[in-house]
């Protein structure tokens, strides 16, 4: 039988320790055999002038992840031109849907109708939505309830700790020469300094 596997894809511009953190309480909530981190390689829905090269983003992945046997990278996003598709990543992973879990946000749920195929998203994976802590998401919203009725899954709610640490924050402080610590693993913070990322 195939692993358990929570999918969390982003563009990891850059990990840092909520990534990190959301992880793995929603591997331990769903009982999960493995989590599966898949850097975006053009992310349809962001600027690619704001992105670190997609080399750098899943080096520092790995980096972030290290001894940590649950965690993984795939750089199957990466391997394929174009913008990053969702519906053809879990298409490539061929894992069963019973095996098969996408972690996503509560604001990027009640957005999956403007996601390329949200239906055969749901015909290919379980979805789990994990709520920002402070935000208003009602699995029981006209809103969520019109996703369901679309993408024919009553998706799963997995409530997380929410840190108060954002990637475009981070790349602010690298700009203005603050510091990084305790923010993201160290590892990463010398992979940004010793590779430039984030100056300009």
């Amino acid at each position: 039988m195939a692993p358990r596997t929570g999918v969390l894809g982003g563009s990891f511009n850059p990990i840092h320790y909520g990534h990190l953190l959301l992880a793995d309480e929603v591997l331990e909530a769903l009982a999960l055999d493995r989590i599966l981190f898949v850097p975006a390689g053009v992310p349809p829905h962001k600027s690619p002038a704001l992105l670190a090269p997609a080399e750098d983003r899943f080096a520092m992945v790995k980096l972030a992840v290290a001894g940590r046997p649950r965690f993984e990278v795939s750089d199957i996003e990466l391997r394929r031109a174009g913008p990053s598709y969702t519906v053809e990543t879990v298409e490539a992973l061929g894992i069963p849907r019973a095996q098969l879990f996408l972690i996503v946000g509560s604001e990027t749920f009640l957005d999956l109708l403007s996601w390329r195929e949200p239906r055969r998203i749901a015909e290919l994976a379980q979805l789990a939505v994990v709520p920002r802590v402070g935000s208003a998401f009602d699995p029981d919203s006209a809103a969520a309830r019109k996703v369901v009725r679309e993408i024919g899954q009553e998706p799963l709610v997995v409530h997380a700790t929410s840190l108060p640490i954002s990637a475009s924050e981070l790349r602010r402080r690298v700009r203005e020469g603050r510091s990084l610590a305790f923010r993201l693993p160290d590892a990463v913070i010398r992979h940004i300094e010793a590779r430039g990322l984030y100056r300009a």
